[in-house]
């Protein structure tokens, strides 16, 4: 935002210079990012009058001028304008001036005349204006005066980098407000009167209704009548091209105005152009046509927020109104409309459409509800004084639920002990009157007893206790007595905040309010203190082990935002009852508006977009929390879980003449999650075949120890995989970091090396192809015996030799016994105790 000193002096004395002035601001905590000098380069730029004017003796196209530049004395200026004439008052850059178009001047000869300065033209001065000749001024003009004053260019422009949460400053009030704080000046705003005619009511003319109050919490309007359409006063154009508008018409620039000057946008209606007169807030419908002011087409998404008349939209609300209502050259009747919006909703729809406005800044940083009628009845005043038009009689406003005024409790105790500060109760009370909020006392917050305990000590101080001080009617020294002990700190406080100021809520706030008036310099510097030195959870530990684990691995970390949508929700495959849809939704999102229930969404669009790349070799990991709730709407805090998850694909082998070019499988992704266990010393566990929603039914396997599921791991499903825009083979793997911390071991116990050496048998055997190896390898175990010490798969095989609903297992078996040699005899009994279990339980054949 930018406005010119000169309308903030409308209203405020300022007796310091524009630089001074915006270091006030910036300490304050409403930063000005640059000064701009509208007069820059007219320091020695003056009016002069062509007291005479003759032809140059050597030349056909130059005249010699004497000019009255007011100094009491003529001086002589060469020119080959063909414009000027005697008594012609004109702007006269003297010797030593530096134009704003560059030209530096100085005293020298033209074809042997002396030439003390040089005659400007629109164009030198980097004013509008015809430049094909020198700029004549109007006759009464001053004659010696600074151009700059008389061009209106002797004003200084403050540019604003404001922060979103200071709404209020988006305006002259909102910055007068400020500056009469910390100039110790009184402010004088205008009185806001209309005089309106007793023939038409705005209620008979015009129906305001709102049927999307989230979005829109109060929608005002006025009616006039008789208006006529011209350019606005100067000064008014002045005014708003100080704050960086360009001038339009009297009904538009007056809008303009106000919407700078109370920063309340409003906009105006072609009243004849209101089919059904009816102007409605509500949401878009799905593909409806959106034909705004800047004469482009849109099709609506169902989401914006449009002022719609009877039949269509006539606008996009708070971000640009529409094309067939606009104010024109016929127009004779104007509906006036200042609307109170919901800021994340014109955030969106300005961001959605590409369109971003004067009027869209404000209401995505929050507008002052109560101040809709008040801007109303500014803009219709100011149309009345320059004899535009009529006022009917009302303002028809809809405001169905009115903002409750915010209180905030706080003591003075409470603010110093944040800031660090010893700034007495008078102190923070002043400041915070003079910013608008109403103080009021509430009590105390200590019980009597407390208070008086509090006096007396204090009162031991001064060698007297409280009563004789009391009874000696010392009221002074009373005074003196209370304030020493403390019990003033202890009394509350409630602040009403004023309407325009959207972002004070707590006791915080308030400090931060006390700390940038009287200055963030003069708060004292000190070290934080502490008696326990930061330390990482065990959480934490285990989740950096795990990182360090992958990382070795090939895998690189990723991190993406925890939020989601419903969209893909559906690209998983989710069931529509898993609780995994149950999402806690975001009050204001930017784009997506879910917290995720899982990694896996984040990670595949991830994936997808290094394949748009051209990257085709991905290996990424994350840990990062999903959220669940506990119960929706959210009531409190949602259930935060720690998930991991991984992701492969691509080639096996770095690309090159002595690599191998197969791709990751199925079993590459089940080694990352074997070598992981193994390096937590998790053990013991089983994989059998499972079912996941977004993995292939076929290629997926479940990691369990006992009733725990420790991870899943398989091929993505080709649906899900083609809806993330993939088009090759993906593994993923997915598991619960605190299910890893349970089933991680936490006692280690260490073996000798073994003494004796180990029998190994070997078992080959046919058994129908559901069969799990994992199923098998547990009755293995069971039925070993004592000297059992492991079984390995080593052979898988299915093919013409055997039966098509059958499948050859072939297992390596281990017996070794701590205390003695084995014999064969004895490896063998156990051997023929597998093969009967085998075969009784799988009804599996050996083979040959």
């Amino acid at each position: 935002m930018q406005v010119s000193t000169k309308w903030l002096k409308d209203f405020i004395e300022i007796d310091c210079t524009a630089d001074e002035l915006a270091e006030k601001f910036t300490m304050a905590g409403i930063a000005v990012e640059n000064v701009i000098r509208a007069g820059a380069g007219l320091e020695k730029v003056v009016t002069g009058k062509v007291a005479e004017i003759v032809n140059h003796p050597d030349s056909d196209h130059m005249f010699i001028c004497q000019m009255d530049v007011g100094a009491g004395e003529l001086i002589q200026i060469v020119t080959g304008a063909q414009n000027v004439k005697a008594g012609d008052i004109v702007p006269v850059a003297m010797v030593g001036a530096n134009l704003p178009c560059g030209k530096k001047i100085a005293k020298g000869k033209l074809r042997g005349v002396v030439s003390n300065g040089m005659l400007c033209s629109a164009d030198e001065l980097k004013i509008e204006g015809d430049s094909s000749g020198i700029f004549i001024l109007p006759k009464d003009t001053p004659v010696g005066v600074p151009a700059a004053e008389v061009l209106g260019l002797d004003d200084d422009i403050l540019e604003f980098e404001l922060t979103a949460n200071r709404g209020d400053c988006f305006s002259v009030f909102g910055l007068i407000r400020e500056a009469a704080v910390l100039l110790k000046k009184t402010a004088h705003f205008p009185k806001i009167k209309v005089a309106e005619d007793a023939g038409k009511n705005a209620a008979d003319l015009i129906e305001i209704k709102i049927d999307a109050p989230d979005l829109c919490s109060r929608f005002s309007a006025r009616v006039l009548t008789e208006v006529k359409l011209g350019p606005s006063p100067e000064w008014l154009q002045k005014r708003l091209e100080g704050a960086g508008i360009r001038a339009i018409n009297n009904v538009v620039d007056v809008t303009n105005f106000v919407m700078v000057e109370l920063g309340q946008p409003m906009h105006a209606y072609d009243y004849d152009e209101i089919v059904g007169k009816v102007l409605n807030a509500r949401r878009s419908v799905a593909g409806e046509a959106l034909h705004t002011l800047d004469d482009s087409n849109r099709l609506a998404k169902g989401e914006e927020l449009v002022i719609a008349d009877a039949e269509k939209a006539a606008g996009l609300a708070g971000v640009m109104g529409g094309f067939e209502t606009e104010i024109t050259e016929k127009t004779k009747t104007v509906v006036l409309e200042a609307a109170a919006f919901n800021a994340a909703s014109i955030r969106r729809t300005s961001r959605a459409v590409g369109l971003h406005s004067e009027a869209s800044g404000r209401f995505e940083r929050g507008v002052n509800e109560k101040a809709t009628v008040i801007a109303l009845d500014r803009a219709a005043q100011l149309l009345q004084e320059m004899g535009a038009c009529k006022v009917c009689k009302g303002i028809v406003d809809v405001y169905p639920n009115p903002k409750a005024a915010v209180k905030v409790q706080f003591t003075t105790k409470q603010i110093n002990d944040r800031l660090g500060t010893n700034y007495s109760d008078a102190e923070i009370i002043d400041v915070l009157k003079s910013l608008g909020f109403e103080i009021s006392e509430i009590g105390a917050q200590m019980n009597a007893e407390q208070a008086i305990d509090r006096i007396s000590t204090a009162a031991k101080n001064f060698g007297k206790i409280a009563k004789n001080i009391a009874q000696a009617g010392l009221t002074k020294t009373f005074d003196t007595l209370i304030e020493s002990s403390g019990v003033k700190n202890f009394v509350a406080y409630e602040a009403t905040v004023p309407d325009w100021r959207n972002d004070v809520t707590l006791m915080e706030d308030l400090s931060e309010e006390v700390a940038r008036i009287y200055g963030y310099d003069k708060i004292p510097a000190t070290l934080p203190k502490g008696s326990q030195q930061g330390r990482q959870s065990k959480t934490q530990n285990f989740t950096d082990k795990i990182k360090n684990i992958l990382a070795a691995l090939g895998l690189n970390e990723e991190i993406s935002f925890s939020f989601t949508g419903e969209e893909t929700f559906n690209k998983l495959q989710i069931p529509a009852d898993s609780e995994l849809r149950r999402a806690v939704p975001i009050m204001n999102p930017y784009e997506n508006p879910l917290l995720r229930t899982n990694l896996i969404g984040s990670i595949l669009e991830n994936a997808a977009r290094n394949l748009s790349r051209k990257n085709e070799d991905v290996r990424l990991f994350e840990i990062a929390p999903v959220f669940f709730p506990k119960s929706l709407p959210i009531t409190e805090q949602p259930r935060e879980v720690q998930k991991l998850v991984g992701l492969i694909m691509g080639r096996r082998e770095p690309k090159g003449w002595a690599q191998n070019s197969a791709d990751v499988d199925f079993y590459d992704a089940k080694g990352i999650v074997e070598e992981l266990f193994a390096q937590l010393s998790i053990s013991n566990y089983t994989v059998e075949a499972g079912a996941h929603y977004a993995l292939h039914p076929g290629k997926t396997a479940i990691f369990k120890k006992g009733r725990e599921i420790l991870a899943t791991v398989g091929e993505v499903h080709p649906a899900v995989a083609e809806a993330f825009g993939i088009g090759k083979k993906i593994y993923i793997f997915e598991a619960d970091i605190a299910t890893l911390i349970k089933c991680t071991a936490k006692k280690f116990a260490f073996e000798n090396l073994p003494k004796y050496p180990a029998i190994t048998r070997d078992l080959a055997i046919l058994v129908n192809r559901d069969v799990s190896a994992g199923e098998i390898e547990k009755v293995i175990a069971k039925y070993a015996g004592n000297d059992f010490k492991s079984v390995t798969l080593f052979d898988v095989y299915t093919g013409d030799r055997i039966s098509a609903d059958k499948k050859s297992l072939a297992f390596t078996i281990k017996f070794q016994s701590s205390e003695r040699t084995l014999k064969d005899e004895e490896a063998d009994a156990a051997f023929k105790d597998i093969l009967n279990s085998v075969e009784k339980i799988f009804a599996a054949e050996l083979r040959a």
